[in-house]
């Protein structure tokens, strides 16, 4: 569904991205790993339009979509939700929705918040407050919520563990499992929580400096000592979640 070859990225003058190689099959969850600065939320930027590929392919359903604008991927069916959320916080909940929907079919808009206030309950009972008036991880079902609402076939979330208390962390990668179950939904999943992403994940990368040093399914990279002695050990639970 998403193959990215070879593709290099650049800030200025810094290199972030270099020969990334890495694809995503239908109905699967990918999640990549790495410290912070590897280039990972880069990644997702360049398979939005921006940063651009400076060179490399990046193919969504078999079309190059490398040169395309944000705009036109998104209609093409990808919706990310990035780090930081970055909802409108002084829209309410209910309009932000309505922003997430803009590239969707206007006569699916009830069925699909339907959908979301059944994934997040707490959202429909938000849907007068103002984004920013919201928790941490209400802003956060939100970002995901809005990115839902475009219809997307391909889910990119980046970090949506990020700063969270660990029983809203376990909310999230919840929603993240019924999206892909019950809808099908392929997802590639950012996330520096490597313990969490590689239980819920089919198949994982991870990346330092802007290449991909290892692949595997999850539980492969689990098993991995490389990959324990980076980011799994030091108080990191041994068990599923």
């Amino acid at each position: 569904m998403l193959t990215i070859s070879g593709v290099h990225a650049f800030y200025g003058n810094i290199e972030a991205l270099r020969g990334v190689d890495l694809e995503v099959d239908a109905g699967e969850i990918v999640t990549l790993i790495g410290a912070n600065g590897a280039g990972k939320s880069t990644l997702l930027m360049t398979v939005c339009g921006a940063a651009r590929a400076a060179q490399g392919s990046i193919r969504f359903e078999g079309r190059d979509i490398t040169r395309l604008a944000t705009f036109e991927i998104a209609r093409l069916g990808i919706a990310q939700a990035p780090e930081g959320r970055r909802i409108f916080p002084r829209l309410t909940v209910f309009e932000n929705l309505q922003m997430g929907a803009i590239v969707a079919d206007p006569a699916s808009f009830d069925q699909d918040l339907g959908h979301i206030y059944r994934l997040f309950p707490i959202l429909e009972r938000r849907q007068g407050q103002r984004g920013g008036t919201l928790s941490g991880g209400e802003q956060q079902m939100l970002a995901i919520a809005r990115a839902l609402m475009s219809r997307p076939r391909l889910l990119l979330l980046d970090e949506p563990s990020l700063g969270l208390a660990p029983i809203v962390v376990k909310q999230i990668f919840d929603a993240i499992r019924e999206i892909n179950d019950r809808r099908k939904m392929p997802v590639l999943l950012v996330e520096q929580n490597a313990h969490h992403a590689l239980h819920l994940a089919d198949r994982g990368y991870v990346m330092q400096t802007g290449q991909i040093m290892l692949s595997g399914t999850g539980a492969e990279l689990l098993a991995n000592p490389e990959v324990r002695a980076a980011y799994l050990e030091g108080g990191q639970p041994r068990s599923g979640p």
